[in-house]
């Protein structure tokens, strides 16, 4: 995973309930996230690496339920 600097982190629950997954998917400017066909979120891993660290899917799921894990020391 050359160049991919964070991970991100959602919760099973999260990721199973369509309107949450359709909220992380309108929310991120890169699109980390995706919709399946059945309402389950997908993390397009391939995406990753253009995380801007906006924060906006933070927001969008309150009480740490999406992480962003940064894999590198400030």
């Amino acid at each position: 995973m050359a160049g991919i600097f964070i991970n991100v982190e959602v919760d099973a629950e999260v990721a199973g309930d369509p309107e949450l997954a359709k909220k992380l998917t309108e929310v991120c400017p890169v699109s980390i996230f995706e919709q399946a066909g059945d309402g389950k979120l997908n993390i397009l891993d391939e995406n990753l690496d253009e995380c801007v660290l906006c924060n906006l899917c933070l927001e969008a799921v309150p009480d740490d339920r999406v992480r962003i894990v940064k894999l590198y020391e400030d």
